[in-house]
């Protein structure tokens, strides 16, 4: 029987922004490889990286198991991992490299090393899985434990042949993924977790996916682990999922991970049905887009089945920006989806992007007026990021000189020329944050005086804090003028 030991680069405390909200989702994209070669006859094990100080705190954990295999295997349904932070690359190479002196061999499945595949190899990495990772992991294992020394066979795989890097070709996507085993769970400290999370929110929640991969073609969006594909799970193999953490851990909430959650014809539908049959009652959060939530229909079923959230990349208020990201959806959308979505009692969040090229500041202008007249119950804002892989990518890497990633989430640096310089860009993200919480204020206090009797303690604190938003916008506004007109 061969040993692994799992582990995956992404450090909750080496991300701030992160660590002070205290949600942590477990590595699902981990556990769900750690269950297949359990299922195969391995041994595996993890260190879970997410609540850890240091990457020296893995050694350890590599000198306790003493694996054959140590792997890195990132969770490919987390957008923050997508995000290739600096933080978590450096901790990566510090892993291979002491994994690699206690005699592991060392492979690595990220979005990171997927498009720095050579440098990760330089680092002390022995094999570096390219896209969906199970099963090549899985075949690689395989090969080794067997004494084969030739990899040119195996799809997916990228590793030195003596002063040569070797990339094999691509591995097809998994279309049938109701054929994995569900994933390790039990391998994960889930107290810590639940810990946090009712420390942090009042609630636990645990993530699930249900799908894989998205056809859409924003030109911004890297998919270097499960590309444009898009495979479902069936709604019957989700159910018994839901079943056996809701057994297991009592969690009071989900996170479907999806990029795009209930694409497939009719999968909603009879998602909310078996729920129904199963008398499961749960809470949960999606993405989704504004082109797929026009159907009453549907949103009536995501609300019949639990949807209490749902973000959606509405990007920009600007149908020109809009087109230019090649985003597929219109700004009358974002409206009416927003609108069917309030009506069935569904909170929509908005995904918000600022700097794509060509933005003016009539463009942020009209972002921001659909900002205030929609009237999301939560927004996300950022700014253009360019990932590998991407047309977006493309148009910019002239301009990217060593900087290419963030240090962690919060950074927002604006990596490019645009038509503001980069701390324009910051002081709009705080600009727009204020102006965003304002209005909900004013609304709350309109509702408030035209229904006096329907009052309670905390929609009086929300409406009065329009004493509190309404002069610190002003001021923001006044920061954001002075670096305009400081051009």
């Amino acid at each position: 029987m061969g040993s692994i030991l799992f582990t995956h680069s992404y450090f909750l405390r080496f991300d701030p922004k992160q660590w002070s909200i205290g949600q942590p989702y477990a590595p699902l994209g981990t556990l769900y490889a750690a269950a297949l070669m359990r299922q195969h006859g391995y041994e595996t094990s993890l260190f879970d990286t997410m609540f850890a100080h240091s990457a020296d705190e893995v050694t350890p954990a590599i000198e306790a198991h003493s694996p054959q295999f140590f792997v890195i295997y990132d969770d490919g349904f987390n957008y923050l991992t997508k995000m290739c932070l600096t933080n978590m690359r450096e901790a990566a190479f510090k892993m291979c490299k002491l994994a690699k002196e206690r005699g592991c061999t060392v492979i690595v499945s990220s979005s990171d090393s997927t498009d720095r595949y050579a440098e990760y190899l330089a680092e002390g990495a022995d094999f570096v899985i390219i896209g969906e990772a199970e099963h090549t992991l899985l075949e690689l294992c395989n090969h080794v434990k067997s004494g084969l020394t030739d990899y040119s066979g195996i799809m997916g795989l990228a590793f030195a042949d003596g002063h040569k890097t070797i990339k094999t070709p691509a591995r097809p996507v998994l279309k049938d993924l109701d054929s994995l085993p569900l994933p390790a769970w039990d391998l994960v400290d889930m107290p810590k977790y639940r810990d946090m999370w009712m420390q942090h929110a009042g609630y636990f929640s645990i993530n699930i996916g249900t799908t894989r991969g998205c056809p859409f073609k924003c030109n911004w969006c890297a998919k270097p682990i499960y590309g444009n594909r898009y495979n479902s799970r069936s709604p019957q193999n989700v159910v018994a999922e839901i079943k056996l953490l809701k057994q297991n851990y009592q969690m009071d909430h989900i996170w479907f991970c999806d990029d795009i959650f209930g694409l497939k014809p009719g999968w909603v539908l009879e998602f909310a049905r078996l729920l129904e049959q199963e008398d499961l009652r749960i809470k949960f959060k999606i993405q989704s887009r504004a082109d797929l939530l026009v159907e009453e229909e549907l949103v009536a079923a995501l609300a019949r089945s639990g949807c209490q959230n749902v973000w959606i990349g509405a990007e920009s208020g600007s149908q020109k920006i809009l087109d230019a990201m090649d985003k597929g959806i219109t700004t009358e959308q974002i409206a009416t989806a927003t609108g069917l979505m309030k009506k069935h009692g569904i909170k929509p969040s908005f995904f918000i992007q600022f700097g794509y090229p060509g933005e003016t500041k009539n463009d942020i202008g009209l972002t921001i007026a659909m900002i205030n007249r929609l009237l999301p119950f939560e927004i996300g804002i950022s700014v253009s990021y360019p990932l590998p892989g991407t047309g977006f990518y493309e148009k910019v890497k002239a301009e990217l000189k060593k900087k290419t990633n963030w240090a962690d989430s919060d950074e927002m640096a604006l990596m490019f020329t645009n038509t503001f310089p980069a701390p324009y860009y910051k002081q709009l993200h705080s600009y727009v944050h204020q102006n965003y919480h304002k209005h909900l204020a004013k609304n709350s206090l309109v509702k408030l005086l035209k229904e006096p009797a329907s009052a309670t303690k905390n929609t009086l604190r929300k409406a009065l804090s329009v004493f509190y938003h309404t002069p610190r916008t002003y001021i923001e506004k006044l920061k954001l003028n002075r670096l305009e007109n400081a051009l």
